[in-house]
C-alpha cells in the first residue's frame, strides 16, 4: 500500500519538478532494531519515483562503513540530501512523517541550491562564525509548530559550511530525548546541550542564541 495518496503525490511531484538542480537521498538502513527503516524506505522509494530530479541511492548502516563514515552518520533510520554543492549538513535522523514530511521537501530544496532566504543581519553574522556549530532539532510528526524550527536550522546549514542542522525523530530516539530532556517538542539542542531554545522561534532569536555562543 502506497504511503503517498494520489493527490499528495502529484503535488509533490510538481514540487520536485521544480527544484534548481538534481539531489541524491542517501538513505541510511538495517534489517533489525530499526522501528522505522522499512517505512521511511518506503517513502523515500514512492519519492524518488515521482521525478528524474530525485535519486535514491541506499546503504546497510553495519555493512557500508565507508558511507557510514563519510557522512557521520549516528543511528538509523537517516536521510542525507546532497545537491550540487554537495554534502551542505542537512541530516533527517527518523522518518519525516506527518508534519515533518514538509521539512523533508524544504530540506530538498534547500540541497538543490535554493536560496536560503536568510535576513541580512543573519548572513552577517554566519560570514564571521568561526567555530562549528550542530543543531539538532527534537520533532514528532504530530506537531505542527516543528518543520518551522526545523527549517529554520536547515536554512542556516545551508549557508554555512560551519553549521550542521538534523532533525531528530524523539520517539524513535528516546535514549537521546531522555538525555537532553526533551519533554516538549520542538527542541532545539545546540553543541550536544550547550544551549536549548524551546519551541518555534524567529530566525533571529536562534542567530541571537548562537551569538551568545561565542
Amino acid at each position: 500500500m502506497a504511503l503517498l495518496s494520489a493527490k499528495d503525490a502529484k503535488k509533490v511531484q510538481e514540487i520536485l519538478q521544480a527544484l534548481p538542480a538534481p539531489v541524491e537521498l542517501h538513505f541510511f538502513t538495517q534489517e533489525l532494531e530499526c522501528q522505522f527503516c522499512r517505512e521511511t524506505g518506503q517513502l523515500l522509494r514512492e519519492l524518488a519515483a515521482l521525478s528524474p530530479n530525485l535519486k535514491l541511492t541506499e546503504h546497510d548502516f553495519v555493512l557500508d562503513t565507508e558511507a557510514v563514515s563519510a557522512f557521520g552518520v549516528e543511528m538509523v533510520p537517516a536521510i542525507v540530501p546532497v545537491g550540487p554543492a554537495g554534502d551542505v549538513g542537512l541530516r533527517f535522523y527518523g522518518i519525516p512523517a506527518g508534519y515533518e514530511f514538509a521539512s523533508l521537501l524544504e530540506g530538498l530544496k534547500l540541497a538543490a541550491g535554493a536560496d536560503p532566504e536568510l535576513a541580512p543581519e543573519t548572513e552577517s553574522f554566519l560570514s564571521q562564525l568561526t567555530h562549528e556549530v550542530e543543531l539538532e532539532v527534537y520533532v514528532t510528526p504530530t506537531c505542527p509548530y516543528c518543520p518551522g524550527m526545523v527549517v529554520n536550522a536547515f536554512r542556516l546549514a545551508a549557508a554555512s559550511p560551519k553549521i550542521k542542522a538534523a532533525m531528530v525523530e524523539a520517539t524513535e530516539f528516546p535514549h537521546l530525548a531522555i538525555r537532553y530532556q526533551v519533554r516538549g517538542v520542538p527542541r532545539t539542542v545546540i553543541n550536544r546541550g550547550k544551549a536549548f531554545i524551546e519551541g518555534l522561534v524567529p530566525e533571529s532569536h536562534l542567530v541571537e542564541t548562537l551569538r551568545n555562543l561565542s
